[in-house]
């Protein structure tokens, strides 16, 4: 059977630089004691941060990264003409990082992060909510029918 990844080209590293940062939600899944769990999240790339998602403590997927900070994260939508699996999408294999809520670096990531999202200003100031940010490990981009690729963070750098 013929390997369906292709060698990455700078066509490629376009496109998935394009899909981080038109992504203003992701699906986020982790690792739970009682197995595999994906969340609808909000996301914001800031200069500087990479990608970024505001979460709250009491939330199962917040939980669940105490234990492992390995995520996997898919951001890409399907337009709205199509079969949705012709549209490109991206999976990022990320370690999850902390930024806390009484910081110099959430307040400089929270400034930027408003700018995008500003109805998050309803919740920003509880003390439950933290900042995440993803550090990515490896990457797979799904550019459409038999456009398959695998990318590593320098890649991902726009």
């Amino acid at each position: 059977m013929k390997n369906p990844i292709r060698p990455v080209d700078d066509d490629a590293r376009a496109l998935a630089v394009d899909l981080i940062a038109q992504a203003k939600f992701g699906a986020l899944a982790v690792e739970t004691t009682e197995g595999p769990m994906v969340s609808r999240i909000a996301l914001a790339q800031i200069a500087g941060f990479g990608l970024v998602s505001l979460v709250s403590d009491l939330s199962h997927h917040t939980q669940a990264l105490q234990h492992s900070p390995r995520v996997s994260l898919l951001v890409g939508e399907p337009g709205e003409k199509g079969d949705a699996l012709t549209h490109p999408r991206l999976t990022i294999q990320a370690q999850a990082v902390r930024v806390e809520h009484d910081t110099d670096t959430f307040r400089e990531i929270a400034h930027e992060y408003l700018e995008r999202l500003p109805k998050s200003k309803l919740y920003i100031d509880f003390l439950d909510f933290v900042f995440l940010q993803f550090k990515p490990v490896q990457a797979h981009l799904n550019g459409g029918f038999g456009k398959a690729y695998v990318l590593q963070p320098s890649d991902l750098a726009a």
